[in-house]
């Protein structure tokens, strides 16, 4: 039986004495939607190359649904559908004899006219389907794309910069549609736009100078880094009078007003000594100096300082993250 729809094996890949990819390994579950993650040159596009069959590894196994595909290429790649970052489109084509070509290119026996339909319809192109694919803007072209990649209905998705060119609307559409196939699909997502990935993947890999960096959920990651505490106190007090106040509470570290939110009522960012719980402290002090608490929250790191972080160093142990 098998456990995992992509499982990744000591992945390595050497240009001359250069090392791309460094023995990484790492697993995808079925219906599981991965956000694949890592600077320029960091190995990533790399990675999803060799996942895809479009390069070889220099060693290590890459299986797909079970299936190696070095060993068997042909019944590996039948079970991905795959959009690169640039999509392989015939631009003399039409979206519809293009979809067409590939229906039989990937030996597809869904039944035709219905599949092609299904497939438009989700990817939203039924409106261009018969106009010259080089005379599309850059968002419908990369919708044609998407579309290529779902001919057959692959069980595994890998798409590199699925948004490239697409305006805010069709963004948040074409976010919204991998969201939907992620019930049907294993999806490995790779995009720069980080709020992108932490609204659609279920899981984080962020890989740095060919090896895995970090691999776990947006919200766990941030708990492993965040060692320090750090809270927004929106307080209706004097902005002076309560800077001073909270700057006597034991173990702040630094305390700031922000922008005044409300008239004559500004949030106060804090931050504590690591491991020191400050709440109950503000609680007492805005008590004996009769201000109210209009807000009190954490600030949750968002995955771009998660990316940050992690890829800058910043002293974080590595072995934690994984």
């Amino acid at each position: 039986m098998i456990s995992f729809m992509i499982e990744v094996r000591n992945l390595t890949k050497h240009y001359g004495d250069k090392k791309a990819v460094n023995d990484i390994s790492f697993t995808v579950n079925d219906g599981e939607i991965l956000g694949f993650l890592g600077p320029n040159g960091a190995g990533k596009s790399t990675t999803m190359n060799m996942l895809t069959g479009y390069i070889s590894s220099t060693s290590g196994q890459a299986l797909i649904n079970g299936v190696d595909i070095l060993e068997d290429p042909i019944k590996a790649k039948s079970y991905i559908g795959y959009l690169p970052e640039i999509p392989p489109l015939y631009v003399d084509m039409t979206v519809y004899s293009y979809l067409n070509f590939m229906f039989d290119l990937k030996k597809c026996r869904l039944p035709r006219r219905s599949h092609l339909k299904d497939v438009m319809a989700l990817c939203k192109i039924i409106d261009v389907k018969d106009r010259l694919i080089r005379n599309l803007s850059k968002g419908y072209k990369q919708r044609v794309g998407l579309a290529q990649a779902l001919i057959n209905n692959p069980p595994v998705l890998i798409l590199d910069e699925p948004t490239v060119g697409l305006d805010p609307k069709q963004i948040i559409e074409i976010r919204t549609l991998i969201k939907r196939l992620g019930k049907n699909h294993t999806v490995i997502l790779s995009s720069h736009i980080l709020t992108e990935i932490q609204a659609v993947c279920d899981r984080v890999i962020i890989i740095n100078h060919g090896m895995i960096s970090a691999n776990d959920t947006a919200t766990n990651l941030s708990n492993k880094i965040s060692t320090d505490h750090r809270i927004i106190a929106r307080i209706d007090g004097a902005k002076a009078e309560v800077l001073q106040a909270i700057r006597t509470i034991e173990g702040i570290k630094y305390v700031r007003a922000d922008m005044e939110r409300e008239k004559d009522i500004y949030d106060f960012e804090i931050e504590a000594e690591p491991g020191i719980d400050i709440r109950r402290d503000i609680n007492q002090i805005t008590r004996e100096h009769g201000w109210d608490i209009l807000m009190l929250k954490t600030m949750e790191m968002t995955l771009e300082d998660i990316f940050l972080k992690i890829t800058m160093g910043e002293g974080i142990r590595q072995d934690d993250l994984r």
